[in-house]
């Protein structure tokens, strides 16, 4: 995944502070009062600029509200898309580059934009988009991708603001590219053996318009088209021809395995559904992506 963020637009770059949270570790506001989103956004441009001094150049604009990985690794990158649309709203945009946060008002609330999915809590990773604009941002975000997943530790000052501002032990704070954070995703997926259903996120966020068919058994038949995913719905005797042949198996055990079957289209779905991806169960008449 080498290609830039902004592929679409070379005036962006698209990251995200990603805090690695201590076992338990829950934070203790969904997003900062603007005071501390402020202090946060200052100290992120500055890690920035100390990695890539070209970075100092450019406009920050900064979500002040930790989300599920999912939630950025949409197609279309909505959730940094939703913070352009904030950034362009911000009043002193013809004043030179800014840096520019956004959280909680003073009365804690969260405005809709930086409101995280409930059903996408819990998790250990959490991430903060941020945003650079500007002329010079393609050769940056190009600088970033090279060097952001090896060496983007953030700074001690940076990593305990963000710690006490949550209110929440922080294993590690470190800066990633979009893309780092879809190739750790991918890491992350694999050991938990959603190995084979990558390749269709990876075509939903980089490649949209294109198709591709999961056609690997035991896996669940899927096509992605269309911007949308069709997961195949088989009968028991279609099922049991498609992946067991004319093999002679137990009744009992035949049950069991088609419920696993059924289970993992499941998880398959809710995968691709916390990605933004909609999801259609098509019932197939026979074994194969004929009807799909």
């Amino acid at each position: 995944m080498t290609a830039s963020a902004a592929d679409a637009d070379a005036t962006h770059v698209f990251g995200v502070i990603a805090l690695e949270l201590s076992p338990d570790a829950r934070p203790g506001r969904e997003a900062l009062r603007q005071a501390d989103a402020g202090a946060l956004a200052g100290l992120l441009g500055r890690d920035l600029a100390a990695l890539v001094p070209e970075a100092s150049g450019l406009e920050l604009a900064f979500a002040a509200a930790h989300f599920d990985p999912a939630e950025v690794l949409r197609p279309g990158w909505p959730l940094h898309r939703r913070l352009d649309e904030l950034r362009r709203r911000a009043p002193g945009r013809h004043d030179g580059p800014r840096v520019i946060a956004f959280g909680a008002d003073e009365h804690g609330r969260v405005p809709q934009p930086l409101q995280a999915e409930s059903a996408l809590q819990g998790g250990s990773l959490r991430v903060l988009p941020f945003l650079l604009t500007g002329s010079g941002a393609a050769e940056v975000g190009e600088a970033f991708e090279r060097i952001l997943f090896d060496r983007g530790m953030a700074q001690a000052e940076t990593a305990l603001l963000a710690q006490e501002a949550f209110g929440c032990r922080i294993e590690h704070a470190r800066y990633l590219t979009v893309h780092d954070l879809a190739a750790m995703t991918a890491l992350q997926y694999g050991h938990q053996g959603l190995e084979p259903l990558w390749p269709v996120l990876e075509t939903a966020l980089l490649a949209p318009q294109e198709e591709i068919l999961l056609d690997a058994p035991p896996e669940p038949l899927l096509r992605y088209a269309g911007g949308e995913a069709n997961i195949a719905l088989f009968a028991p005797d279609a099922w049991r021809r498609r992946y067991h042949g004319d093999a002679s198996i137990d009744a009992e055990l035949l049950a069991r395995r088609f419920a696993h079957f059924e289970a993992r289209q499941r998880q398959f779905a809710a995968v691709l559904q916390a990605h933004g991806v909609p999801v259609t169960f098509v019932h197939c008449g026979d074994e194969t992506a004929a009807d799909l």
